[in-house]
């Protein structure tokens, strides 16, 4: 017998029971799509914090503090910040930025909106960040000095607090103060965690005065004065910390200072993790189908013993019979799979919890060969009993 012929009862066979059929590549499908769909969600996930972080610049760095709530002798102050601005100590630091950050409530012609990242800091804090203004004006290292209340706000503020009015030069409350919206920043890519865009940037000193208080900074930014100098940089404000913090020789250090290629590196290590955690767990629901193959192959076979037995009496040798049923149960997984990426495809084109998916070309080739091989192995021990039943016991079966 051909392989043409083989495949074509293979067919036959498959489409006998046209719903069993169906319910058995309904869980390849959907576990060829959960695994394709859920690395997606993983790939994209990594993705937009790539474009986030690389959107900080690369020659910027960021020193936090280790001891929160400690003491003040280790806290980070802006006394330490100008300390980095030292041209003798660190020659290869651009700017320096204090960061307080505080969440707040902004209230505008009666409507509210809350936002989880009220940032009080210098006039260079927005270079640094790579913001760019779509509209009006950036606060100043005047307005800094002068506690000025105006703010320039995100994308997402403008939009749920002003909708058709244009924000520059209106006031909005929070914290009980009155600040005025001096620019709108340009949108930035956001992660799917958190929207970049959903925040305002105000002077230090007038969020100091009005949300955050008076006590240790959240963060120092610093610029340094080119992408090759970031490790001299980095070096430089550990010195001086060391100094002002009064760090012994092998002591630890009550801070942590990072820059944009190690945060993303980190970040990119936990998305990895990420993704390949979620194409375990949806790779459970292909096995999960596997065993439905297996449940319905053999059911198969014993629902047509009699067509078996005949079929060897008038000669059928193991190998056709074991091919026949092989054949069938390969169709079943790859026809799911092909079913499973389609719907993989589709689903990539909206956003899941956030983020939008981005299909990786060989999570499609590992699926749909999973696939295959599950119908080959599932369908394996089936296959093999249709194959070794005896002509006269199968002519018997009723």
């Amino acid at each position: 017998m051909s392989t043409w012929e083989i495949l074509k009862f293979a067919g036959k066979g498959v489409t006998a029971n046209k719903l069993r059929s169906a319910l058995t590549m309904l869980g390849i499908l959907i576990g060829v799509a959960a695994v394709i769909l859920l690395v997606a969600v993983g790939n994209g996930s990594a993705a937009a914090i790539q474009n986030q972080i690389s959107a900080l610049g690369t020659n910027t760095i960021t020193v936090m503090s280790t001891n929160r709530g400690g003491t003040t002798n280790t806290a980070l102050t802006t006394e330490i910040a100008d300390a980095l601005r030292d041209e003798t100590l660190a020659p290869d630091v651009e700017s320096v930025s204090p960061v307080v950050s505080a969440s707040g409530t902004l209230t505008y012609d009666g409507t509210d909106h809350e936002i989880s990242q009220f940032v009080g800091t210098g006039g260079s804090y927005l270079a640094a960040q790579s913001y760019e203004i779509d509209r009006g004006a950036a606060f100043t290292d005047a307005d800094v000095a002068q506690a000025k209340r105006v703010t320039v706000i995100g994308q997402t503020v403008a939009e749920e607090l002003f909708e058709g009015v244009d924000p520059v030069g209106e006031q909005v409350t929070v914290g009980g103060a009155l600040f005025t919206v001096v620019g709108v920043l340009a949108e930035k890519s956001s992660s799917g965690v958190q929207d970049a865009n959903d925040l305002a940037i105000a002077p230090l000193t007038a969020v100091q005065q009005t949300l955050a208080g008076y006590g240790s900074l959240s963060s120092i930014v610093v610029e340094a004065v080119s992408a090759d100098r970031v490790t001299a940089a980095q070096n430089e404000i550990a010195t001086i910390l060391d100094q002002r913090l009064k760090v012994s020789d092998g002591g630890t250090a009550p801070y942590r200072i990072q820059n944009a290629s190690q945060l993303l590196e980190t970040q990119t290590e936990t998305a990895d993790t990420f993704t390949v955690l979620l194409g375990a767990v949806a790779g459970i629901s292909l096995l999960v189908g596997g065993i439905g193959i297996t449940n319905i192959m053999l059911v198969t076979v014993t629902e047509r013993t009699r067509e078996i037995g005949i079929r060897k009496a008038l000669g059928a040798p193991r190998r056709v019979i074991l091919t026949q049923f092989l054949a069938e149960a390969t169709i079943l997984s790859l026809t799911g799979g092909g079913l499973g990426v389609l719907i993989a495809v589709l689903g990539s084109r909206f956003e899941i919890a956030g983020v939008q998916p981005v299909i990786v070309p060989s999570s499609v080739v590992l699926a749909l060969g999973v696939s295959v091989a599950i119908g080959l192995f599932f369908g394996g021990y089936p296959a093999s009993r249709a194959a070794s039943l005896r002509p006269i016991d199968a002519l018997r079966y009723e």
